[in-house]
Order: C-alpha cells, then structure tokens, then sequence
C-alpha cells in the first residue's frame, strides 16, 4: 500500500453511526460519531428499530462531515456483529460511496475494532499492542476473553452467557431509577458508597473463561425488594466492584494461565475508572502491563473500523494471502482469525 494510503470507516452496529477517515494505517484526519443517546434514553435501553432510522437519517451526513473532499482509497464498514437495521444502513452506505468513487469495499469484525482501537493514542495508530496477550472485549452487547497471538490471529476463550457487562450496568441503573446510559451513572453514584457494604456474588464459573452476569442483577434486585430503606450509592458501589471484580480475576486468571505478560481491554465499559484502576494495580503486581482503550475510543467508533481494516489489507499484502472482504452483513459474526 501506498504510504497516504486512506481509507474511510463506517460503523453503525448499534446507537451510534460514525464515519471517520484513517491516512497511512497512522493518522487520523477525521472520527465523527453521531450518538443515538436522545432518541432511547426513554426506554432505558436501544431500540432496534429506532436506532436504524436514526441511522438511515443521519449517515450521509457523518460520512460528508468525515470526508470533508479529502480523496479515498478504500471504504470499510462494520459487517457484524450487531443489530441487523444498522448493519444494512452500513453496507449500503457503504457499497454506494465505494461504488462512486470506484475504491475496493472491505467489511470487518466490530469486535476486531474494539481491540485495535487500543493501538490509537492521542488521536494517532501508535501501534503499542505487542503480542502475545490477552484481550477483553467488554461493552454493552458483548463481554469476551480472547487468546491474540497477533494481529488477526485469535481464540475466543469464553464469553458472556447472558448479559453483557454492560448491559448489567444499564439494567441495575433501570433498577435503581438512574439515567440512561447506566453506567456512568452507576459509577457517579459508586464514588459516595462503601463498596463492601453489600455482599453481591462473584460469578467467576470456575473450569470456564465464561462470564454470567444476569445473577448480580438479579441479586440487585431481590436486595431493592427486601429492603425497604435503600441507599443508593451503597447499592451501586458494591455492585460495580463486583462486576469489576470478577472481570479482572478472570482476565488475569487467563494471563496467567497462558503466559503472556499484555493484556488489552477495549469497549464501552473499558472507560469505568474502577476497572482502568483494580486491573492496572492488580496486572503491576504480576508482572504484567495493560493497555486500555483511550476513553474517547471506548465507545463505537468508526476510527477502530478504519483501523481494523487497514491491519486486514496490511497482513493480506505481507503473507501473499488472499483477503476476506466479508461484506456480508452477519448479526451474529464471530471472531475467526485471517
């Protein structure tokens, strides 16, 4: 690839449609994201429907704010996993514009971005990940330990059973009558609670790499309905330090277990201060180092789409091996390695 190689991303898996524009796998020229907050906030949680008619609504103009003229040579998009009216809005936006301006079409693993959005520092591909490492995924949808050899070179070692992370975050936050999103607010109230004032469970399933987490809210919510006078900070600390708990024992259970000295977190629920802190503190005393995802790329983001698929091209170049385009859209994608 040229070295101004560009290529513009495109995610819109869930609540959020953005566009963003990559130059040279390194420079970031452009990451525009139009959050869905507004239109579900109401229900307390993403509605399919109404996130892919905001999306349809909104895309051509993050992509014209993301492009700004600027010439492109690839176009990317998020082909899975996700809701399946966002994944279309996607694809066909993004099998127009490749189409106009005649540049190849790549689809990628959303999952993938959220890993490689750990290479970016202040607003630039630093390429900090070295390998092998452990990687957790761990968002509002999705909460996965990964073994990563290197780029595009996986085994998903467990995933979440029910809930995702962060889905518990926003359903305890419905509990308790917080705001959506929940989790912010949950780790706003946290800050004025004792974190061991409630004796939450620890799903850790020993003999698995596999996360439950629909047992803790529902703990929260037999504890709201056998108590009468609640004090909420109390509640929500000792609720986050169990979740943050058990993602940390297991993650560096696994680092343990298969020898690596990196881990890599990536995801909305990456930016929760209590995590960034217990796993960095707890990973110094074992030897070991973790790269988190910088908070303002915790999120969805089509900077990581843009990323993932220049690593594709990248790799597809240096082996000779031919590339995946994988531009089928797939709700339900797993993680495969290249």
């Amino acid at each position: 690839m040229k070295k101004d190689f560009t290529i513009l991303g495109i995610e819109s898996t869930c609540d959020e449609t953005s566009a963003a524009l990559l130059k040279g796998g390194k420079v970031l020229l452009s990451n525009v994201i139009y959050s869905q907050i507004e239109e579900h906030k109401k229900y307390h949680g993403v509605v399919p429907e109404l996130a892919s008619r905001a999306h349809a609504a909104k895309i051509a103009t993050v992509i014209a704010e993301a492009l700004q003229d600027n010439p492109i040579d690839c176009v990317a998009f998020a082909s899975g996993p996700g809701l399946p009216g966002g994944l279309m809005v996607g694809r066909v936006a993004a099998e127009t514009l490749a189409a106009y301006k005649n540049v190849p079409l790549i689809g990628v693993n959303h999952l993938e971005g959220h890993l490689f959005a750990c290479d970016f520092q202040n607003g630039e591909v630093q390429n900090r990940l070295q390998f092998p490492l452990i990687a957790l995924v761990v968002s509002g949808g999705h909460t996965e330990l990964w073994y990563v050899k290197n780029y595009g070179q996986y085994k998903v070692l467990g995933k979440t059973r029910d809930d995702a992370a962060g889905e518990a975050f926003d359903k305890v936050a419905k509990l308790l009558g917080l705001a959506y999103p929940g989790g912010p607010q949950v780790s706003a109230q946290a800050l004025q609670g004792r974190r061991d004032a409630i004796a939450f469970p620890r799903p850790l399933l020993p003999g698995t790499w596999e996360f439950s987490f629909s047992g803790i809210k529902t703990a929260v919510s037999y504890y709201l309905r056998d108590h009468q006078q609640v004090n909420v900070p109390d509640v929500c600390a000792s609720f986050e330090t169990a979740m943050v708990d058990t993602l940390v024992t297991k993650t560096l259970q696994a680092a343990d277990k298969y020898k690596v000295r990196y881990v890599a977190v990536g995801g909305g629920v990456a930016a929760n201060s209590l995590l960034r802190q217990t796993l960095q503190e707890q990973a110094a005393k074992r030897g070991k180092t973790v790269y988190f995802v910088d908070r303002k790329l915790s999120s969805d983001n089509a900077a990581m789409i843009a990323l993932a698929a220049y690593k594709k091209l990248e790799y597809a170049q240096t082996t000779g091996k031919p590339l995946r385009a994988n531009i089928d859209i797939n709700p339900n994608m797993k993680v495969r390695s290249w």
